[in-house]
């Protein structure tokens, strides 16, 4: 199962957060937001369709948000959290930890915004349009 965002970098994307990697449905970034890989996402959790949502709610589920950008590519791994609830109707994060809000769409990332390919965020500081593909198994 296949959730698709789609978000717009900007030029203050540092992406240097060590736990967490963010996109957001805002249109503006501030060099604070260190986490953040791309604005004006078109989809946020609450626009998630449910059976996505509750196949997320494993634990024994497996999340991958392929982000692709002006021909560069990073998949990252996390698995998914019972106490998901995909709510935020702004920002979907990522997490290392274990920690769940309502923006959190999964949970031990094998990544964060910091180990993100920096020739990708050198793109998403140029503007590049993001390709995020959130797949649940």
């Amino acid at each position: 199962m296949e959730e698709l965002v789609r978000a717009t970098g900007h030029e203050n994307v540092g992406a240097e957060h060590a736990s967490t990697f963010e996109l957001t449905s805002d249109d503006w970034l501030t060099p604070a937001g260190d986490c953040i890989l791309a604005v004006e996402a078109d989809a946020v959790p609450a626009d998630f369709d449910e059976a996505f949502v509750e196949a997320c709610r494993s634990s024994e589920a497996t999340i991958t948000a392929t982000l692709r950008a002006d021909g560069h590519e990073q998949v990252i791994r996390g698995r998914g959290h019972p106490e998901l609830t995909f709510e935020s109707d702004r920002s979907l994060v990522g997490r290392t930890s274990d920690y769940v809000d309502d923006r959190t769409v999964m949970v031990a990332a094998d990544a964060a915004a910091a180990d993100v390919d920096r020739a990708l965020v050198d793109a998403l500081a140029g503007g590049a349009d993001l390709e995020c593909v959130l797949r649940v198994e």
